[in-house]
């Protein structure tokens, strides 16, 4: 059944640079390997199509029920020189959060 990663956790995220990033957190500990299984790198960088240019990098944080996604080259040079509307990337957690995912 397919349903979208909302329904299971909530984000959080920001930037650094050109940078952005996204904290994933399960809502509960039983749907922490939903999302290791779900958010793959691969995913997120084609969810984001044209608007993440570098490679994403994820990182695992079990005691916590949460992955980190590190999006390289997503805010268009950074807050400073960008033209984007969001140059910091707080609005990624909230459109990751649209993103189907299949729940057994």
């Amino acid at each position: 059944m397919k349903k979208p990663l909302s329904s299971i956790a909530h984000t959080r995220s920001g930037d650094k640079g050109d940078s952005s990033n996204i904290g994933v957190i399960a809502f509960r500990a039983d749907d922490y390997p939903v999302l290791l299984r779900e958010m793959t790198p691969e995913r997120v960088k084609a969810f984001f199509g044209e608007l993440v240019k570098g490679e994403v990098e994820r990182f695992e944080l079990p005691n916590l029920g949460a992955i980190n996604l590190l999006m390289h080259g997503a805010l268009g040079g950074g807050g400073t020189v960008s033209l984007r509307v969001d140059a910091q990337g707080k609005t990624y957690g909230a459109a990751l959060l649209r993103m189907e995912i299949e729940l057994d």
